[in-house]
């Protein structure tokens, strides 16, 4: 009798300990939360249509990021890199757009002549100045103008 007590006690306490949870992924410090690939309207690359096309960042951090050397790409090969003087406020959004313009603290441009994401997939990739990948956003749908990330 004794004993099984004791083993309906130990089998208790067993079931109260919680099993271990696998941990999950922690979210980047700076995620791609918006993609724009396919500016309203006919593409026939004027400005306003290219800076139409866009990626927009976040931090999600207390902390500014300077973001020198981090570098935009999309599939193909394009690639943004951010100058010295780009910081990333706390919990702030900075937006790359494709066409020209002047850079500020929340808006920076490709100052390119050609538009960088496809209208049918494509994917952006975000990436440090060391080279390690931060985050990424993938579309394959000519359904949508932009894809909400993550």
């Amino acid at each position: 009798m004794f004993r099984r007590a004791v083993l309906a006690t130990a089998i208790a306490s067993l079931a109260a300990v919680p099993l271990a949870q696998p941990a999950a992924a922690a979210a980047p410090a700076v995620q791609i939360t918006r993609l724009y690939y396919d500016s309203p309207g006919v593409d026939r690359r004027s400005n306003s249509s290219l800076n139409a096309e866009y990626v927009t960042i976040l931090n999600t951090t207390r902390r500014a990021i300077t973001l020198q050397g981090w570098t935009i790409r999309d599939k193909t090969g394009y690639a943004y890199a951010f100058g010295p003087d780009v910081v990333l406020g706390a919990g702030k959004r900075l937006t790359l757009r494709t066409g020209q313009g002047d850079d500020g603290t929340s808006t920076v441009y490709w100052n390119r002549r050609q538009y960088v994401w496809n209208n049918d997939k494509d994917t952006a990739y975000l990436r440090r100045a060391d080279g390690k990948l931060i985050d990424s956003c993938s579309y394959n749908s000519t359904r949508y103008d932009y894809t909400n990330c993550p």
